[in-house]
């Protein structure tokens, strides 16, 4: 398998929403990918600037940003022709890399805009760098400029940033330096297009915790209504579990529940419902193992919860008294 690293560079309306075209709200001028073979080693390269046709006046912001001048914008090629050769450059199996989430997330909306066949059906796997960076070297939850890790690992500067080709470069050098198991098993997921079906649903242990990506649901209460979304099972044995605190939710989007597990002990549970683009919702769940330390801390958000419930409920009787 192939890893293809990716980056983007993107423009906007000048005129911020009033000139935007929804569908479209950023529109790809660059494209730059660097391919490493399953060794790690660079195969090929690809470098290519996109023709404006929906914003062809570069944003102040953007125009301070990325170096490209107008008669070099003016020169690239249409989006269309672009993508489709990016695609067939990369090749049959392969895995995109991004420093971030939004690059394939813009790169699919694109495609879309301008009727391409989408990449796949359904979430996208692909790694992200700056995460699998801060995983290597912080909390893996912060998330750290490309400059900044270049810095960190000394990298050689030889090259520009806030060009799709030299930041898919420098992506490229980071990311063959983080090529350990405990790293490498930390794929992520584009969720542009969400899965269609139950059996198109992502469910993926990792080494200290489980995710599960649902399919897209009416309305939240459908969704918990799902045996899939709302069981608790232990995600090291897939064995039904002693609910020890069932679902709660603080403020309506997010969910917590505590599982004792005969054999691995607690697991702790977060479901955090996301909106899809249909205006529907679906699901991200996590499961992780805990402590007795973790069960007391979930219990007392969910006694913060119901003492929160409570004052509103008495808040809105005092307002009926008053009118």
């Amino acid at each position: 398998m192939d890893y293809i690293v990716l980056d983007l560079e993107w423009n906007q309306a000048v005129d911020g929403k009033e000139g935007e075209n929804e569908k479209i709200p950023f529109e790809i001028i660059e494209i730059g990918a660097i391919k490493l073979n399953s060794d790690f080693e660079e195969v090929s390269r690809f470098s290519q600037v996109i023709k404006p046709e929906v914003y062809p006046k570069m944003h102040h912001v953007m125009k301070q940003l990325v170096h490209i001048d107008k008669d070099e914008l003016m020169q690239g090629k249409p989006f269309r022709d672009v993508a489709a050769s990016f695609i067939e450059w990369c090749g049959n199996d392969y895995i995109f890399c991004t420093w971030g989430q939004l690059d394939l997330m813009e790169f699919q909306r694109n495609m879309e805009y301008y009727e391409m066949p989408p990449l796949c059906a359904g979430p996208l796997r692909f790694y992200d760098v700056q995460k699998l960076f801060s995983l290597a070297y912080d909390d893996g939850k912060s998330r750290f400029a490309l400059e900044t890790a270049v810095d960190h690992l000394k990298v050689e500067k030889d090259a520009d940033f806030h060009r799709a080709f030299s930041d898919a470069y420098y992506t490229a050098q980071i990311f063959s330096l983080l090529r350990k198991p405990e790293i490498m098993e930390r794929v992520s997921f584009d969720l542009y297009h969400l899965p269609k079906s139950r059996k198109d649903e992502v469910y993926i242990v990792f080494s200290d915790y489980a995710k599960f990506i649902s399919r897209e649901f009416a309305d939240k209460a459908e969704a918990m209504e799902d045996k899939q979304v709302s069981s608790m099972k232990c995600y090291l044995c897939n064995k039904n579990i002693r609910r020890k605190i069932k679902w709660f939710t603080p403020n309506g989007k997010h969910y917590y529940g505590v599982a004792a597990c005969d054999v691995h002990g607690l697991i702790k549970y977060k479901i955090r419902m996301k909106k899809s683009r249909e205006e529907k919702v679906y699901v991200i769940k996590t499961s992780k193992q805990t402590d007795e330390d973790g069960l007391l801390r979930v219990k007392e958000k969910k006694e913060k919860a119901r003492i929160l419930r409570q004052q509103k409920r008495h808040m809105k009787a005092d307002k009926s008294k008053q009118i």
